[in-house]
């Protein structure tokens, strides 16, 4: 599913495998959204609530999530390569096998 930067975002169509490239979804509540598979590159979610979300093997590099809530996310074998992930909370999270290559982790 593809979703442009000018439609109305609603949680039920942000799916598995869902291509969000390039869109500003700052602060959106994506909490226990699937994700899995999701293209979601150069996607700004600074402040999104994703707790509890699963996006094990979702591409998110040169994503920004700084200050998103990601306690309890999965993210197993995702790609956070060059992501921005200051202030962002990882509390319980599950980071296996996910390449954090270049991301930005403090601050």
């Amino acid at each position: 599913m593809n979703i442009g930067p000018s439609d109305p975002i609603d949680h039920a169509d942000i799916t598995q495998g869902s291509d969000l490239s390039g869109m500003d979804l700052t602060g959106v509540d994506l909490t226990s959204a699937d994700l899995s598979e999701a293209y979601l590159s150069n996607v700004i979610l600074a402040g999104a609530d994703l707790s509890n979300a699963d996006l094990s093997g979702a591409d998110l590099t040169d994503t920004t999530l700084a200050g998103a809530y990601l306690s309890n996310a999965t993210l197993t074998g995702a790609d956070l390569s060059n992501a921005g992930l200051s202030g962002a909370d990882l509390s319980d999270a599950d980071l296996i096998n996910t390449d954090l290559t270049d991301a930005t982790l403090r601050g």
